[in-house]
């Protein structure tokens, strides 16, 4: 089925996608279709903005070439807030060359202007923003934090999406009583002056990061139940599918598989790709995949991130690990939705291999 929605190739339509306009402002591009060369970097950085939890009695980590720093200390006028979601701030460094990146935008406003003042985060460093896709636990803070810091991001800021799929309407419950789930704001974005880059192709980022563009599924994983999905644009919300899905899929509600889901990925030098996956739904091993594929580099330092295994049955979840374990990576850092029972599986396949952070960590990735 979802090789059939597949069969249009979005950068092969002649839809002008890049030609959306808002008041002489272009809106929305396309990312180049060639292929790339993937750049390197000496040291990556990740602070967890925002995740699903907080771990108080956190001590600093140490192991194969990463280090976890704990989270800042609190006081009694200022603590770390938790919700369903995920927020990374990446800051990368090639000789004197530096560059920052957010990587999705958490559930709120509030939690994140919080916890980037607590963290001590400058968002004026800034270069350019990235969703990984379109649920609103990854984008729900964006508007909040454009409203408070757009003065102080480049005036050209992108904000680099997976590709039209993004925006479409998600709603989430059971069947016959389904509740909104919300809907990537393209003339919120607009009004910021925010263009969008739809990177459905591999695409290199700031000179610094790539994303691996939409990810071919060549595992067994499949998309495990999340949300259903709305193909469909009404005044100027949700996606225009005629592009990328045959017409008759034009206003249906279906279950969400993530077409145009991507991540985004850093490759570290002398220690190998850096994967960073905010969900997986669509396969935390055909997300690696892709991002060795893209980049030719085929050893995996680190797999970080959200992989959406929470809800896996466990003869699934412990086949997915067991591939996982193929790629070899140096360290395994479950975030977001991965799931307790992931990472007990993971600890039993991967022992010494699997480390924890939670809100307000700080990852470092080589010298």
């Amino acid at each position: 089925m979802v090789e059939g929605i597949w069969r249009r190739d979005f950068l092969k339509s002649s839809t002008a996608f890049a030609a959306v306009m808002a008041g002489g402002f272009r809106c929305a591009e396309l990312a180049s279709a060639a292929p790339i060369q993937a750049p390197t970097v000496d040291k990556l950085s990740a602070h967890i903005v925002v995740d699903s939890s907080f771990d108080l009695f956190a001590r600093p980590v140490q192991a194969s070439g990463v280090s976890i720093a704990t989270p800042p200390r609190m006081d009694a006028s200022r603590n770390l807030h938790s919700e369903w979601g995920l927020s990374l701030f990446l800051q990368s460094q090639r000789a004197a060359e530096q560059r920052t990146l957010m990587l999705d935008f958490g559930y709120s406003s509030p939690v994140l202007l919080n916890n980037i003042e607590v963290i001590g985060l400058d968002p004026g460093k800034i270069d350019a923003l990235i969703v990984s896709h379109g649920h609103f636990d990854h984008y729900g803070g964006l508007q909040g934090f454009l409203k408070k810091y757009r003065n102080v991001l480049p005036a050209d800021v992108k904000l680099y999406a997976g590709g039209e799929d993004n925006f479409c309407h998600r709603l989430i419950g059971p069947q016959g009583d389904l509740a909104d789930f919300g809907t990537l704001d393209r003339h919120e974005l607009a009004a910021q002056r925010v263009a969008t880059v739809l990177c459905e192709t591999p695409t290199v980022i700031a000179g610094h990061a790539f994303t691996t563009g939409k990810i071919q599924r060549s595992s067994l994983e499949r998309v495990l139940p999340n949300t259903m999905v709305e193909f469909a644009m009404k005044d100027g919300l949700g996606c225009d599918v005629s592009h990328y899905l045959p017409a008759e899929m034009e206003g249906k509600i279906v279950p969400d598989e993530h077409i145009h889901e991507h991540a985004t990925c850093f490759n570290v030098k002398d220690n190998g790709l850096v994967v960073i996956s905010s969900c997986g739904h669509v396969g935390i091993v055909n997300s690696v995949r892709q991002a060795q594929e893209v980049s030719g580099v085929s050893k995996v330092h680190a797999i970080m991130g959200g992989f959406h295994l929470g809800p896996a049955p466990p003869d699934y979840l412990s086949q997915v690990i067991a591939d996982m374990r193929k790629l070899d990576p140096d360290v395994v850092i479950p975030l977001h939705c991965s799931g307790l029972n992931f990472v007990q599986e993971a600890q039993r396949q991967m022992p010494g291999k699997v480390l924890v952070a939670t809100t307000g960590s700080q990852l470092t990735f080589g010298a």
